[in-house]
């Protein structure tokens, strides 16, 4: 059985008509343990897939590690259920010598910002000391009709999301639309991880050159995730909040919201977004 889209046998029911039963498909969600040298930093629940790129974008976000050569292995521990069946849910992540492991103040505040629990300036602020980069890429602009147009091409590459309904997605894009990268997971912070954990591990970061697409809300963590990886646009399929526009003109992202159709709001970077009016 898939543990990204397991089965749940299920009851259909609709009023006036006999229920029915059936075999369900579902998105997977299981926890994944990070350790860094053995020691335990995060646990977070994930659509296990891509393990290896979550982990990795997950350092990066965090400002642990900016490169590729920060992290030098990452290897499945035991993580048996109670048959002893490995089930890949701890990952051990080996640092490169000079980079300073994170401290245990740094792991709980891990637990802190994958919850949303951060507020105001002092997040914003806490956000432009640690990137490891100067700053969004000022050279990149996409088209509006480009922009429009990716949330259908990120929507044909959602796999999974096809046969559950229920998980979220993220990808990069080129300036003019070509598929980059799309990851999928419960978690669209985990989506997002994914992503960045690819183009770190293909010794792409940073991101100046490329659009994020995030298939839900824009969140200040997703904002964060963004800057950390010297992405210069961040687009989603729904509203920002207050926070992530916030944080988007602070940093010099660019930030579009209801990306639908043919329409979008930009909240914050117009300047990268160009239209082409008759």
């Amino acid at each position: 059985m898939s543990r990204v889209s397991p089965q749940r046998d299920v009851i259909r029911v609709t009023v006036g008509v006999e229920p029915t039963h059936l075999r369900d498909t579902l998105a997977g969600e299981e926890p994944l343990e990070l350790r860094v040298g053995g020691r335990s930093l995060a646990v977070t629940m994930r659509t296990p897939g891509a393990d290896f790129d979550l982990a990795a974008g997950f350092l990066v976000s965090e400002g642990v590690i900016a490169a590729t050569r920060d992290l030098l292995a990452m290897r499945y521990c035991a993580g048996e259920d109670e048959n002893g069946v490995n089930q890949f849910n701890v990952l051990d992540l080996t640092l490169a010598s000079d980079v300073p492991p994170p401290t245990s103040d740094v792991a709980r505040a891990f637990f802190t910002t994958s919850s949303c629990g951060i507020c105001g300036k002092a997040s914003i602020d806490a956000v432009r000391t640690r990137s490891r980069f100067d700053g969004p890429d000022d050279s990149l602009r996409v088209s509006s009709a480009t922009l429009a147009s990716l949330p259908d091409r990120l929507r044909s590459a959602q796999r999974v999301f096809s046969q559950t309904g229920g998980l979220h997605a993220a990808a990069l894009f080129s300036a003019t639309g070509e598929l980059v990268v799309a990851r999928e997971d419960v978690g669209r912070h985990n989506a997002v991880d994914k992503v960045v954990g690819w183009a770190l591990r293909a010794g792409r970061l940073p991101l100046g050159d490329l659009v994020l697409l995030v298939s839900g809300r824009a969140s200040f963590e997703l904002v964060q995730k963004a800057v950390m990886a010297g992405i210069p646009m961040l687009c989603a399929v729904s509203a920002p909040s207050s926070l992530a526009v916030d944080l988007a003109r602070e940093t010099g992202i660019t930030l579009v919201g209801f990306l639908r159709g043919d329409s979008m709001v930009v909240y914050a970077g117009d300047e990268r977004v160009t239209s082409a009016v008759a």
